[in-house]
């Protein structure tokens, strides 16, 4: 029967000393079978156990001492004695789960950088290089700011959904385009090895079930928008606002134009002298240049702005890049509720009752012209930057009829500053 070892106490583990030599000495501390204490020559201690596995003798590390107490020692020792009863080797295990530490980690990859690598892989599939700028636009506008950090091996459908919903009402289409994006960059970094299992982003079967439908949310309507009644009110209230946000919300009701259009526009572009802003085709959706004419509420306003040195654009963000969507929808969000806090109703669409979003100011200048004034439609449609027919776009981009469009954009910022009486009908095209 194998002696017992006297079970030393932590005291008398700290008074333990190499006796001499060039070798590594064995103390045995008792309490549990085959523990050490083991010490260097140069004075380093460690603790071993020393155990037979199968039919190899282990000596398996169980930690530096102090950091690993005796009674920690004991602890693990007796741990690692259960598993080979048991029929685990410990020394494999432990070999295993650090393989599959270093798997895991050479597969880990943020949402950010696959998106990079999911584009570089898919260059043949897009038509030009717009089109893959939308991909990365949207992307990072929608889905960065919530995944970007994440592992795509961590993401779950809660997560793409917190992405989703707050868009889902107000913006379904780009919605539906974010959603389908998500799901092409987590399916290549599923293939690649990136992530296993299920498709967080999928539709059918999974947010199919947590989303409404497309088209039952587009059936309640498109952008909400400002009524006319609530339109200078509104304005009045935004004009008060202080910030680049503010500036460029008030540029984009004023100009009628597009988040992307504003939130994209430099210096280069505008013509102050001539009261004209000219978007070059690729910053356009219909892929043609789109002249605005300018207000002298327009002009003004830009020339108030603070400009920063190096930086071509008109409306940055605090960083220096572009402002995002989400700055000027929070902007309105916050604009809402400031009116509700203050005894208002807020500022909500006359159909759906949902609060007012920016890409809803489009439909608020559609509105003004069909009912406050006598201003030909296609007109305003050409303002818009709407698809129409080329007679009439070729018509508008006339001289001439800049000048009439200039007008009609000049009688429009007077409406939206109070000047114009709802229901009044203003200024003949």
């Amino acid at each position: 029967m194998p002696k017992i070892a006297e079970e030393l106490t932590a005291l008398d583990v700290k008074r333990l000393a190499h006796p001499g030599g060039k070798r590594n000495v064995l103390f045995s501390v008792g309490g549990v079978t085959g523990l050490y204490l083991q010490i260097t020559p140069k004075g380093g201690r460690s603790w071993v156990l020393r155990i037979k596995v199968g039919a190899l003798r282990r000596d398996i590390g169980l930690g530096g001492f102090p950091t690993v107490t005796l009674s920690q020692a004991r602890d693990k020792a007796r741990e690692a004695r259960t598993k080979i009863e048991q029929g685990i080797d410990p020394v494999e295990e432990r070999k295993a789960t650090k393989a599959a530490l270093i798997a895991a980690q050479r597969r880990g990859l943020t949402f950010a950088d696959a998106v990079d690598k999911a584009l570089a892989a898919k260059l043949d599939a897009f038509k030009n290089a717009k089109h893959r700028q939308q991909w990365e636009n949207t992307l990072a506008t929608y889905a960065t700011p919530d995944l970007g950090k994440m592992l795509v091996q961590d993401i779950t459908t809660q997560d793409v959904l917190r992405v989703l919903q707050p868009i889902w009402m107000d913006k379904t289409e780009t919605a539906k385009r974010v959603r389908g994006r998500i799901e092409a960059v987590l399916s290549w970094a599923t293939v690649a090895g990136h992530r296993t299992g299920d498709n967080p982003a999928r539709w059918a079967g999974n947010l199919k079930e947590l989303l409404p439908a497309p088209s039952k949310v587009a059936k309640e309507g498109n952008h909400p928008a400002l009524t006319l009644d609530d339109a200078p009110r509104w304005f009045a209230a935004l004009q008060a606002r202080e910030g680049f946000g503010a500036r460029a919300l008030e540029f984009a009701a004023l100009t009628a134009t597009r988040s992307q259009e504003v939130r994209g526009a430099v210096w280069d572009e505008i013509d102050l002298d001539n009261a004209l802003w000219i978007i070059p085709a690729q910053r356009m959706k219909m892929d043609k240049e789109h002249r605005v004419p300018l207000s002298a509420r327009a002009v003004a306003m830009l020339k108030a702005l603070h400009k920063l040195e190096g930086n071509p654009l008109v409306f940055p963000a605090a960083r220096g890049g572009q402002l995002s969507d989400m700055t000027l929808s929070a902007t309105m969000k916050r604009m809402h509720e400031s009116d509700i806090s203050q005894g208002g109703a807020g500022y909500l669409d006359r159909v759906s009752k949902r609060p007012a979003v920016p890409h809803g100011l489009r439909s608020t200048f559609r509105d003004w012209v069909s009912e406050l004034t006598t201003y030909p439609g296609d007109m305003a449609e050409v303002a818009l930057a709407h698809k129409i027919s080329n007679a009439v776009e070729a018509s508008y981009r006339r001289g001439d009829m800049i000048e009439k469009r200039r007008r009609m954009m000049a009688d429009w910022a007077d409406f939206m500053g109070g000047k114009a009486k709802s229901g009044k009908v203003v200024r003949l095209g």
